[in-house]
């Protein structure tokens, strides 16, 4: 059966899977090929028009969120309609008259907001009969146009939370409300921004869009084979070396990309067929680069599109996303990399041959000195640019264009005087590998545009938008500058060519980035549905009973029901939808459970979560769409090669739980450059050492004590405070008549930990701990009231009096009437990190033993 299934897969054309997915998969004909190009390329300008500072200065078309968000819409239903055919027996080679109607009136209930948006804005709560009609229209085309695009399992979840609605009085006890009607429904699901226009939609219009377009330019531009080939040049020579490539190339076209099957076949075509040349089986080869290529949606700074709702969703900046996602993202993709190199010793594979004669000093030499060289100039870019600003004020911004003007001509000198970079045959039967230096000199000005949108993220702390939108003007301008000044310094000529080359490239990027834009787009506006109905039903607040009454208040159990929920809605919905619908229903409840139990769980974390196992469906069979693409790059069976990527991203599934109980890892709490480097150092050494237990191969084969030794070491390291707190409690608990003082002494930017009892909004009783952040140094009530908290002190008794709506306090879940019961000091006890050192001691002793093994061991 597997066989045959094998033989089906092989004749895939993935390119045409990835196109069928991400774009649609009609193709009808030229005069409607060049209509749906021109409205898609409408609505790359469209986003950049508005991510500009252009309308502002103008007084042109300068439109709100919801204005900016029915546009969003119309663009992306318009295109799913045209691009996707209805079933697979339907047309794909011209559009039916039927998909036309339905195009043209998805449109206009989608931009509806956008056409009558001052009309709605005089009748709030009042919706006429127009807009009742226009609504309850817009919702069944919106499910449809998500049927075509995304698959029948995220129409199925969203009517069920649409019936829901409706049904509520019918429902069991625990679950039911009073219900809805149609006109309720349908206003608070079309015409205001708690349904489909909310927060998940406005982020794919203000965000998301504008990194997928970055990243589709970048591409186009040849960035993307830029990565490969220097991940082959660097790491092709060593054991296993084309998987080795594979996974940092996958990582650096993370960086660009944030989907998981463009990633697999972007890479994947060129370096499956390398692995299987040197001795990885096919699913072994496939299951590489399915791995690293999903773990690239964790890979700063361009993440994945649920990283973004992040922002909205958690209350911060994308650069606190970034910094929490930093650590686990690169020990993920370190442990892989170490996996690969077991694999390789455990099969003794080899590399692929070298072209270059250097020995291993010079290329040691050379290697220091570019690193060496970019630490110096990184640090000079840094201060100079620091200097110039207090220096020259406003004309700052001149000289600094002026500097990366001079940059990137500098580059693009170095650039021309190396070999063209084409992407050489992976199947010719002679394959070597290109030199080291040539092939990194070749590119690197597609770099400038990466260092410029870190530089507005990081240092200028501008807005995701904003500095995505500067990254993808500098990528625009180096698109249409590169080839003619490449064709220029070679004294090759034909300037006109060389330009309208880079016209035709930059036109087919911004397209290609609107294509891969209709699925974010469609996905988001129906997740809006399932978050409308939370908060039209208060099925959230039911949640939180639900989960406690089956999980019995374990937070573990509940912690792997939420990684369930997960992996089984992954298998239908893509990963932007399923972090919206888990996040909404379970995220308040970890956090909450958590308090409830002692454990102040960071909502960054849960978001984290359920982040991660969002993306883990991408891998898991039988739906694994990555797994189903690189099966067929590989020839090998699909179900075969889900279970090996599901085998090798363990690492990737266990790091949520980690770091739900040690929130280091998501640098929280990492104040000095010391516990920095112990963090950091300390988590990857752990996944290593889960590596090579998980794989039965360290130094040697492992026997079954020694992978156990092997996980209680990454136990250790990971969470050491687990064994710490059996011996000495975390913290002491002071009487709550001490609480203002504390709060006064506390120092500054540093939070409070409080239990508090008494009754919720909803009038259940509750005892739980809650992490009250202090900000600046200051009086009690200044501090408190910074959060929008005021409480009373009344005969050692501490009662909570008023709380600010919309306040940090309340979204603590604080409420007046609350008593504050007592304040958790930390103990004073040894530092947890003295456990590190008998983990390394057992971790030493293990390798002791297998290396004397190994000697005993024939070669």
């Amino acid at each position: 059966m597997f066989k045959r299934k094998s033989e089906d897969v092989a004749t895939v054309d993935v390119n045409k899977l990835v196109t069928d997915t991400d774009m649609g998969a009609r193709n009808p004909g030229p005069f409607m090929s060049r209509v749906l190009l021109a409205v898609a390329l409408a609505w790359s300008l469209f986003q950049l028009w508005i991510a500009s500072p252009l309308p502002f200065v103008f007084g042109v078309f300068v439109l709100n969120d919801t204005e900016s968000r029915s546009i969003h819409l119309a663009f992306a239903v318009f295109l799913a309609f045209l691009s996707y055919p209805a079933f697979k027996r339907s047309p794909s080679d011209r559009i039916p008259v039927t998909d036309w109607i339905l195009a043209v009136a998805a449109t206009f209930c989608a931009a509806y907001l956008f056409v009558f948006y001052r009309e709605i804005a005089t009748r709030p709560g009042q919706p006429s009969q127009m807009d009742i009609a226009t609504a309850a229209v817009g919702v069944v085309l919106l499910l449809e146009a998500t049927r075509r695009v995304l698959g029948l399992p995220m129409v199925v979840v969203a009517v069920v939370f649409l019936i829901y609605t409706f049904a509520g009085p019918y429902m069991p006890d625990m679950i039911a409300h009073k219900g809805s009607s149609l006109a309720r429904v349908a206003s608070h699901q079309w015409l205001t921004t708690e349904g489909v226009f909310g927060v998940a939609l406005g982020v794919s219009s203000s965000f998301i869009f504008l990194f997928v377009l970055f990243g589709s330019l970048l591409d186009k531009a040849g960035a993307g084979n830029y990565f490969i080939k220097s991940a082959f040049a660097l790491l092709g020579h060593m054991r296993g070396g084309p998987a080795k490539a594979a996974v940092v190339s996958s990582a650096a076209t993370g960086i660009i990309s944030g989907s998981s099957i463009a990633n697999v076949v972007t890479t994947g075509t060129f370096t499956i067929p390398l692995m299987k040349r040197v001795g990885y089986r096919p699913d072994q080869a496939a299951a590489v680069e399915v791995s690293s290529s999903v773990n690239g949606q964790l890979m700063p700074p361009v993440m994945g599109a649920a990283a973004f709702l992040m922002v909205e969703y958690v209350g911060i900046p994308y650069t606190e996303v970034i910094k929490h996602a930093f650590l686990p993202a690169i020990i993920s993709y370190i442990a892989l990399f170490y996996i690969v190199h077991l694999e390789a010793l455990k099969a003794d594979l080899q590399g692929l041959p070298r072209r270059g004669n250097s020995t291993a000093m010079q290329r040691l030499v050379s290697l220091t000195m570019t690193v060496a060289g970019f630490v110096v100039l990184s640090g000079a870019v840094y201060w100079g640019i620091g200097w110039m600003k207090s220096a020259l004020g406003a004309g700052a911004i001149w000289a600094v264009g002026t500097l990366l003007l001079a940059a990137y001509l500098g580059l693009l000198w170095i650039s021309a005087r190396q070999p063209e970079l084409m992407l050489d045959d992976p199947n010719a039967p002679v394959f070597e590998l290109p030199e080291t230096a040539p092939t990194l000199k070749s590119g690197l000005h597609y770099l400038l545009s990466v260092v410029v949108l870190i530089w507005c993220l990081m240092v200028e702390q501008m807005s995701p938008g904003l500095s995505a939108f500067w990254a993808t003007m500098f990528m625009v301008f180096i698109m249409l500058t590169q080839r003619p000044i490449l064709a220029l310094m070679r004294g090759q000529g034909a300037l006109g060519v060389a330009l309208r080359r880079g016209v035709a490239d930059l036109l087919d990027g911004l397209v290609t980035g609107a294509r891969n834009m209709i699925g974010i787009g469609v996905a988001t506006a129906a997740a809006g549905i399932i978050v409308g109905t939370v908060s039209l039903t208060g099925i959230g607040l039911v949640m939180t009973e639900v989960v406690e009454l089956v999980s019995g208040g374990n937070l573990m159990l509940m912690l792997v029901m939420v990684a369930l929920i997960s992996l089984v809605l992954g298998m239908g919905l893509p990963t932007t939808a399923n972090y919206i619908v888990v996040s909404t229903l379970m995220a308040p409840v970890v956090v909450e459970l958590g308090a409830q139990s002692g454990l102040l769980v960071p909502l960054i974390a849960v978001h984290m979560f359920v982040f991660y196992f969002g993306l883990m469906a991408d891998v898991t069979p039988p739906v694994g769409l990555a797994s189903f693409a690189a099966a067929a790059i590989a020839r090998t069976d699909p179900i075969k090669t889900g279970v090996t990527a599901f085998f090798y991203s363990l690492r990737t599934a266990i790091l949520p739980f980690l770091f739900i109980f040690n929130t280091q890892l998501l640098l929280i709490g990492v104040d000095t450059a010391w516990h920095l480097i112990l963090t950091v150092t300390s988590a990857t050494v752990a996944m290593l050492v889960f590596a090579a237990a998980t794989q039965g191969y360290f130094l040697v084969r492992t026997r079954w004590y020694e992978t156990i030794a092997l996980l209680l070491v990454t136990f250790t390291l990971f969470r050491p405070g687990f064994w710490l707190d059996m011996v000495y409690p975390p913290y002491v608990e002071a009487p709550a008549a001490e609480f203002m003082r504390l709060v006064e002494e506390a120092p500054a930017n540093t939070g409070k930990r409080v239990w508090v009892e008494g009754e919720k909004r909803d009038g259940s009783e509750v005892r739980k701990g809650v992490l009250l952040p202090l900000g600046d140094a200051g009086t009690p009530r200044e501090r408190l009231g910074r959060i929008g908290l005021s409480v009373t002190s009344f005969a050692g008794e501490v009662q909570v009096a008023q709380v600010q709506f919309g306040s940090r306090a309340a979204k603590l879940g604080l409420a007046p009437g609350q008593k504050i019961v007592g304040v958790e000091l930390p103990a004073e006890r040894p530092a947890k990190e003295w456990l590190f050192l008998p983990a390394a001691a057992l971790l030493l002793l293990i390798m002791g033993l297998q290396r004397v093994r190994g000697r005993r061991s024939p070669k």
